[in-house]
């Protein structure tokens, strides 16, 4: 057995040497068993919401090598808790109270929303720094401050930082979000959860993420009801248990493989394959061509070139929005002209640029990508936008000839555990080295 302890400072020195790396990619066809490990946008939601007890939290299948959950760890070091990772399981424990502030000089992840969320439920007060994470256009925080705010909270931002204050704690009310927002649906259930009485929360965004922290949280002790994409009724507890849980398999890692599978022509066996929580952008990807055979919870896909699709982004069970630039990787290689709606972020296009120095000729008209499917993908130095279209390129850089170089390639390993060992066991072509 191994064990790790983590702390800000060492998670603060990997992280400063990341932008440095460059990721060169070169022709490949992926072939092999990989399994899919935890999801980055289940587990960065269960770190937050274990400061909302003193009691110990266990998780398993834990992806210890995210980028994004390491920095998360390291904010939870500092607001009092010891984490220790042994064989894939977090153990969180808290060694003092969490303070009000969090004082963090490392890389801001957007997860801070949710801190600020769990803080101010647990001690009546709550400040973070501005979010980070990826740069998608129309990602600001008004829905947070609007639940804060409802439950009786009063937040302001000052000096970079994002500030809420309930000295007579938080009470329960009716919150009707605008949108289905993921974050503020989220952080609406850590704060109930605590919250005095009940809360409503209407026009909620229900996905698998959302129904994992409802039963994470129903575990440790509140009331949840969830009555459809309608809403969601929460009777918060005087205090919150412990519990130990296992972080859901990553359904956009799933994608990446079964995509990167089809696009190199490739043979591969996906272990752990959320299958249940993927149907809709199964049937686009059978339609387009792939060959995906389901055995259990194995995915075994086998595939050629495939034809465009036509997708729009849309709340669950429909393409969440994380899965375009997957689908543009997708239509860049297809047989004819791709289509690409992104209804929740329409400054999302950003990577096409990045696309077209590989060879992809692309136009963006009426807020729809147009994506031309080619055989003639060259090799070519690119850049990283955020995490997924990060795994875009680097799933074109397996199809172009000669070699594709990524800078600011450390955005992948912000939600990808281990995808550089993963890759390389499927054959791929991949390695890393400093500028």
């Amino acid at each position: 057995m191994t064990a790790t302890a983590f702390s800000a400072p060492a998670i603060t020195s990997i992280e400063s040497r990341d932008p440095d790396r460059i990721l060169s990619v070169r022709p490949s066809r992926l072939e092999g068993i990989v399994t899919v490990s935890g999801a980055k946008n289940s587990v960065l939601r269960l770190l937050a919401a274990s400061l909302l007890t003193a009691e110990r939290i266990v998780l398993d299948n834990y992806p210890d090598g995210l980028l994004d959950a390491q920095v998360h760890v390291g904010m939870l070091e500092v607001l009092g808790k010891r984490c220790t990772v042994t064989d894939g399981t977090l153990t969180i424990e808290e060694v003092s109270p969490p303070p009000g502030e969090l004082i963090w000089e490392g890389r801001s992840i957007r997860n801070t929303l949710l801190i600020l969320g769990a803080l101010t439920a647990r001690t009546g007060a709550g400040s973070v720094p501005l979010p980070g994470g990826c740069d998608l256009g129309g990602r600001g925080y008004d829905l947070h401050e609007l639940v804060l705010t409802r439950l009786g909270a009063r937040v302001y931002g000052k000096d970079g930082r994002l500030y809420a204050e309930a000295p007579d704690g938080l009470t329960g009310a009716d919150i009707v979000l605008p949108l289905r927002s993921t974050g503020a649906t989220e952080n609406a259930l850590m704060i109930a959860s605590l919250a005095r009485g009940t809360t409503r929360l209407w026009n909620p965004h229900i996905r698998p993420e959302i129904l994992d922290l409802c039963d994470f949280l129903r575990a440790m002790g509140a009331t949840i009801t969830v009555h459809g994409q309608e809403s969601i009724e929460i009777t918060g507890a005087e205090t919150l248990n412990g519990v130990t849980r296992r972080v859901m398999p990553d359904n956009m890692e799933a994608m990446t493989w079964l995509i990167g599978s089809v696009i190199t022509g490739g043979d591969v066996e996906i272990r752990d394959f959320p299958f249940d929580d993927l149907e809709v952008p199964l049937i686009f990807l059978r339609e387009s061509g792939a060959k995906i055979f389901r055995e259990g919870s194995i995915a075994i896909v086998r595939s050629g070139r495939p034809y465009p699709v036509e997708i729009s982004t849309g709340p669950y069970p429909g393409i969440n929005s994380d899965m375009q630039p997957l689908f543009a990787a997708l239509g860049a290689c297809a047989r004819g002209e791709s289509r690409i709606v992104d209804l929740r972020f329409a400054g999302r296009y950003g990577y096409l640029d990045e696309f077209a120095k590989m060879g992809v000729e692309s136009f963006v008209r009426d807020s729809t990508a147009h994506v031309h499917g080619t055989r003639e993908l060259r090799g070519a130095a690119v850049r990283a936008l955020d995490l997924r279209a990060g795994a875009a390129l680097a799933l074109l850089g397996l199809r172009a000839d000669g070699e594709t170089r990524i800078a600011d390639a450390w955005q992948i390993e912000r939600g990808y555990d281990k995808f550089l060992e993963k890759a390389q066991a499927l054959n791929a072509k991949m390695t890393y080295f400093d500028q």
